[in-house]
Parts: C-alpha cells; sequence; structure tokens
C-alpha cells in the first residue's frame, strides 16, 4: 500500500494517535518517537489534515484575520524598517 492509500484509509483514532506522538513526542506505550518517526507521523496528520478537514481546523493554521491589502499585523504599515530588540534580565 503506497502513502497516498495508507492516507485515504486511515481511520480518525490512528490519526488522533498519530497526532498526540508528535505533540509529545511518545508512542501511547511511553517509548520515544525517533526523529524518523516523528518525521513520518508529521507528515501522514499533515496529509490527513489536508484531505479531511477546512483549511482553518488543519494543523498549523495561522488566522491571519481581516487586513487590507498593504496592512501589516504590526499596525504601523512600514514592515521592513528595521527595529532594535531590546534585552531585559529577569
Amino acid at each position: 500500500m503506497d502513502f497516498e492509500k495508507l492516507i485515504d484509509n486511515l481511520d480518525p483514532s490512528i490519526y488522533e494517535s498519530l497526532k498526540r506522538a508528535v505533540e509529545i513526542g511518545k508512542w501511547p506505550d511511553g517509548r520515544t518517537l525517533t526523529p524518523e518517526q516523528r518525521e513520518s507521523c508529521m507528515e501522514a496528520v499533515i496529509a490527513y489534515d489536508f484531505r479531511r478537514k477546512p483549511e482553518q481546523q488543519r494543523v498549523g493554521y495561522v488566522d491571519l484575520g481581516s487586513k487590507a491589502e498593504g496592512e501589516s499585523c504590526s499596525g504601523h504599515g512600514d514592515t521592513d524598517a528595521e527595529k532594535p530588540i531590546k534585552w531585559t534580565e529577569s
């Protein structure tokens, strides 16, 4: 079975298990995911979301609101200007 068919036939409970494994870095039995397993799980979760969920419900979706074209999130309009970073000690 290739990856595309696997994702098409992925059970929602398995999807939730894969998503949870990526979130906490462990399988349900407590074993740690290897970097390769984490990457494969993440790929499956993203592919599943892309096929079955609306854009607003997908993993990683960021609501950018309804800004007019050219308007920035900072509200200052000049997004290319350099801004100093202030370090504080706690």
